[in-house]
């Protein structure tokens, strides 16, 4: 199968400091790939410089057997960042209205995304007004109305409490499974294990391992490492 998404040699400086060194990995089509490490790794760095909001000075992103420019990006990929609350002074309702306007989504789903992010009761409420979870799943409704068949979504779990997160990832892997290509930023080891197909494990701006559980569990234990969770086994490899 041919990868959605392919990220080649990317690097990105600040000054002296390298931010992301020489990045690679694959997004294959169709499923929900997530991206671990630990603070300071260059996660969101490099969720910037693939959606093209952030320059990167060199490397490339390539969508199947084609290299996009970051200015073409948007139309292939939508990346949903942490910690924002954009349209402050709008209401949900609006949000999902605009969003559902601005990217040509599909009306259909909308009562189905409100249903499952569980934010009836917040439509009539301000996005500036929301607490951290409730804002994240507003967010989240957004994002997942958009049509790009590629969706980077950056700390989705986070301000979502236990049963929260479980409901979230169960509606994000049913979005995968209509068709749609997620790329997660995920801090929780347990959201990574229920939720992703694959990981890849960066630290220091490198990557330090890409495959399945299984696959990346082999090779701690195959660096001496006993491995006996996941949590080892990100903790031997990065």
């Amino acid at each position: 199968m041919l990868p959605g998404l392919r990220v080649s040699h990317l690097h990105k400086r600040y000054g002296a400091f390298a931010a992301l060194h020489d990045v690679s990995l694959s997004l294959r089509d169709v499923e929900v790939l997530g991206l671990i490490g630990p603070n300071g790794a260059g996660k969101t760095t490099l969720f910037e410089c693939v959606a093209g909001v952030l320059p990167a000075d060199s490397g490339t992103v390539a969508v199947g057997d084609r290299v996009i420019p970051p200015e073409a990006r948007g139309a292939h990929m939508f990346y949903m960042p942490d910690g924002i609350a954009p349209w402050p002074g709008q209401t949900v309702a609006w949000a999902l209205d605009f969003t559902l306007g601005l990217f040509g989504g599909d009306r259909r789903r909308l009562a189905g995304v409100v249903e499952r992010m569980q934010i009836g009761p917040l439509l009539r409420r301000r996005i500036g007004r929301l607490s951290k979870g409730e804002r994240k799943r507003a967010l989240l409704a957004i994002a997942l109305l958009t049509p790009q068949p590629i969706l980077l979504a950056d700390e989705p779990f986070d301000g979502l409490d236990l049963r929260q997160s479980r409901e979230v990832g169960a509606a994000l892997r049913d979005h995968a499974a209509e068709g749609r290509t997620l790329f997660l930023s995920i801090h929780q080891m347990g959201d990574a294990v229920r939720v992703c197909d694959r990981v890849v494990l960066i630290s220091g701006g490198r990557t330090c391992g890409e495959g399945t559980f299984d696959e990346l569990t082999a090779m701690a234990r195959a660096r001496g490492a006993a491995a006996p969770g996941f949590e080892e086994v990100v903790l031997a490899l990065t």
